[in-house]
């Protein structure tokens, strides 16, 4: 498995956590006044989820810089040999 399939099975994963935990706290407010860290619960796969999904947002737009960047490198190789 390569790191890009792990990533995205990572940020499925952490997904199904974000969801049980948002379950778990419309559960506790429902029966009363929840603890404190079960309002937080939540915030731990959000923010990861956040990272992995800004990442996996930026992925193709910089595959694609890093792809046009190496074409223009080595066409402009090509044009500046001297024994081209």
């Amino acid at each position: 498995m390569n790191w890009n399939n792990l990533l995205r099975q990572t940020h499925r994963w952490l997904s199904i956590a974000f969801t049980v935990a948002v379950i778990i706290n419309m559960v506790a407010w429902s029966r009363g006044e929840p603890a404190v860290w079960v309002g937080l619960l939540a915030l731990i796969p959000l923010v990861l989820l956040m990272f992995s999904g800004l990442y996996l947002f930026v992925q193709p737009y910089a595959t694609r810089w890093r792809s046009s960047t190496s074409t223009r490198t080595a066409n402009s190789t090509k044009l500046s040999s001297p024994l081209g």
